[in-house]
């Protein structure tokens, strides 16, 4: 299986999932925040994020004008958040809830939107 297509199922399904989950439990937004305050959850999401990052941009970092850029950057910006989290802790807490404060429900749309397009990709759903 191509790299760009497994990378477009896994984000899109990972997307997806997250999106219905902050969808029908709302409060789990606020208190995955209020636990990045914790720096044991805070070092443990920072890993996770750089690795997810780190693989993404290793096996896939395509930077074509189409549906493998999308793919590129959302392993570019896990990599950013991750490294942020790790090496400038406080103020990239204070952007992430600044961020989820006033833009949550962008943030949930574009969740939403591109994880329906990555896997319309992945199974051809919709011929575009």
């Amino acid at each position: 299986m191509d790299n760009s297509i497994f990378l477009a199922k896994f984000w899109g399904w990972y997307l997806l999932i997250f999106f219905f989950i902050l969808t029908f439990n709302p409060r789990r937004s606020k208190q995955i925040i209020k636990d990045l305050h914790d720096e044991k959850f805070l070092i443990m999401a920072s890993f996770i994020s750089i690795i997810m990052g780190l693989l993404n941009i290793l096996f896939h970092n395509i930077w074509e004008f189409n549906y493998k850029l999308l793919i590129t950057l959302i392993g570019w910006t896990s990599l950013f958040i991750g490294l942020s989290l790790f090496v400038i802790p406080k103020n990239a807490v204070a952007a992430l809830q600044i961020i989820n404060i006033k833009l949550v429900q962008v943030i949930y749309a574009l969740l939403f939107f591109t994880g329906l397009f990555l896997l319309n990709i992945a199974y051809r759903i919709i011929l575009i």
